[in-house]
């Protein structure tokens, strides 16, 4: 690599750095103010709050990678225009195509990171953040409830229980959900315990009664029994959040190769498909960006030239781009065939902005429809001036003639 590669290599990946550790970190106090109820509701402890909150980065490092890219690159190319280093650049014979080498790397390298993340890191980080999420169903029940204590976990959920065993059992529960107002139900029993199976929480009841009402029975119905069971899922508020392993929670093997029972699939084989090629194409946006960056900025101009409607121009193209490639992934979800639209987004940007790279290259007559609206500006310019002519400044007068 060339030394003026390497110095544009090293602005370009210092500034990614920062960039990056900056959006991530935005991401992360988002994320932690969304789940402070962890903390302040649910009782959780520091480390389990900032595990749940950590292993929701890695699914947005795909998102936020290339735009930490696409801001690094207008930076450093703006600070180069800036400083008229691409004019001496140019000047010394290197041709716009010369930026591209140490950008190109960079991008590459910001590829392999997103596919890192899509392909390994990612749907990890999802399982782990499941399970965590089982974790936190089995404390609400084993730990946050307190006994003499009415506890609502959501509305129109009440727990309370007489005791706590030492071995762990809650002693008199009394569980009354509402949350249905179809079916109000109210369990009742002496004693009753978390057990987890298979990677999921049961609320198991013994000797105890079930009273449950219906929207149109005035009289409620008692159900007796011996040993009960609740699944620990109708604890959360959100009818979405079950156990199910989710298209995004796979490894891309299993997304090639789906299983057909898988409830999800059968229901929606289009949120595979989505999945899928969504890890395979939004790296390429990172590549994409640089050249879009590039068309826009990578031509030397004086000082005096504003280089900001190129700035905005760049990111706002590049932005436009990304939601394209975001909007054609929820197409797939809905029709599996428009699949190749996910790559054709970011080869289409590449392809024109590298057409356009080509075509700045080297300078070209202004073609007649330009000059003749110059010159029809230019007409209209001395005709207004004309019209509010400028006064003369009064003459001196002398003293002592």
């Amino acid at each position: 690599m060339r030394i003026l590669s390497r110095y544009v290599f090293r602005q370009a990946a210092g500034a990614l750095l920062l960039i990056l550790l900056s959006l991530t970190g935005v991401v992360w106090i988002a994320v932690a103010l969304r789940q402070l109820e962890l903390m302040t509701t649910q009782g959780q402890d520091v480390l389990r709050f900032l595990a749940m909150t950590t292993l929701a980065i890695p699914s947005m490092m795909a998102l936020i990678a290339p735009i930490a890219l696409l801001i690094a690159s207008i930076h450093v190319l703006n600070r180069l225009g800036g400083d008229s280093e691409l004019i001496v650049m140019t000047a010394g014979g290197m041709p716009v195509w010369a930026l591209l080498k140490p950008l190109a790397l960079l991008a590459l390298l910001t590829m392999l990171g997103v596919s890192a993340v899509n392909h390994m890191a990612g749907p990890w980080a999802q399982r782990k953040l499941n399970e965590l999420a089982i974790q936190v169903r089995t404390d609400l029940m084993a730990q946050i409830i307190q006994p003499w204590r009415f506890t609502s976990p959501e509305a129109k959920l009440t727990v309370h229980i007489r005791d706590r065993a030492p071995s762990g059992e809650l002693l008199g529960l009394m569980m009354h959900d509402a949350r249905d107002p179809k079916q109000i139900v109210t369990y009742l029993s002496e004693r009753a315990r978390i057990i987890k199976q298979g990677g999921q929480a049961y609320l198991r009841m013994d000797k105890g009664h079930i009273v449950r009402r219906l929207e149109n029975e005035a009289a409620p119905q008692i159900i007796a029994f011996d040993r009960y069971a609740v699944d620990a899922n109708q604890l959360e508020q959100r009818a979405d959040q079950t156990n199910i392993v989710r298209p995004r929670q796979r490894y891309t093997p299993e997304l090639l190769s789906p299983d057909p029972n898988d409830p999800i699939y059968k229901m929606n084989p289009g949120s595979y498909a989505a999945e899928l090629h969504e890890r395979f194409a939004s790296p390429l946006h990172a590549f994409a960006f640089v050249l879009v960056v590039l068309a826009f900025m990578g031509q030397a101009q004086t000082t005096r030239t504003s280089r900001m409607q190129a700035v905005i121009a760049a990111f706002a193209l590049a932005v436009l781009a990304r939601i394209l490639g975001i909007t054609c992934a929820n197409m797939v979800v809905l029709r599996p065939a428009a699949a190749p639209l996910l790559y054709a987004v970011p080869a289409a940007t590449a392809v024109v902005a590298a057409l356009a790279i080509q075509w700045h290259m080297y300078p070209r007559r202004r073609s007649r429809m330009a000059r003749a609206t110059r010159g029809f500006l230019e007409w209209m310019g001395v005709g207004l001036a004309a019209l509010w002519p400028r006064r003369r400044a009064p003459a001196a007068s002398g003293i002592g003639a």
